[in-house]
């Protein structure tokens, strides 16, 4: 489990892909371990974009934020050393209700779907070398930690992260360096919006001690 090993590129679109593995687990109980294994030789990076789907609705499916954004995390920080990830049992076996998840995943499908119209190779610079790639791997992991923050009854607070995610993993799957910098683009959103509802929350208790005072 420490080889080192190399991305390949793929002539199979996001979609596709994503439709074989919502078709492969209907109706069926799935762990994240069976999710791993179904996208196969698509990688990494294609695990990462597809945890990132149930996030792209305003409010999280409750408890999938803390599994995925932790196998993301995990994943995205394998992605930076070079090295095949490990995963602790208890976060590869736990069961997950494919009742919300499927759904879900469809919602991920029709967006991945209109992204693949955008996806091709170009800017190259935001996607080419190992430095780069371990670059690319550490914001999706900072992307990752900001998606396990629990704030998942707040509207859009994993769907930003959620959305930065999706847009580095397919950016680097295809190597489309403009969508990798719109990955950054909305980890800089959602940092904001974080800070602007730390600040709020500052501001009523600030308002909440001086009634009471």
């Amino acid at each position: 489990m420490n080889n080192a090993f190399h991305f390949q590129d793929t002539s199979s679109s996001l979609s596709g892909t994503l439709r074989r593995l919502i078709d492969g687990i209907r109706g069926q109980s799935v762990t994240l371990r069976d999710l791993m294994e179904a996208v196969g030789e698509q990688g990494l990076l294609l695990v990462c974009a597809i945890a990132s789907l149930p996030f792209l609705i305003p409010v999280s499916i409750p408890g999938v934020s803390t599994v995925f954004g932790a196998a993301i995390i995990l994943i995205s920080l394998a992605i930076t050393l070079n090295r095949l990830p490990w995963l602790p049992t208890r976060i590869l076996d736990r069961k997950l209700d494919t009742n919300k998840l499927v759904p879900a995943l469809e919602k991920g499908l029709g967006i991945v779907s209109r992204l693949d119209r955008f996806l091709k190779p170009r800017l190259s610079a935001l996607t080419s070398g190992g430095v780069t790639n371990r670059i690319n791997g550490l914001a999706i992991a900072a992307a990752g930690v900001l998606l396990m923050f629990p704030l998942g009854l707040v509207p859009f607070s994993n769907t930003l992260p959620g959305i930065a995610i999706l847009l580095l993993s397919t950016g680097m799957i295809q190597r489309d360096g403009l969508i990798v910098l719109g990955g950054y683009v909305f980890i800089a959103i959602t940092v904001v919006y974080f800070a602007v509802l730390g600040y709020m929350a500052y501001s009523a208790g600030q308002g909440l001690m001086g009634l009471m005072g």
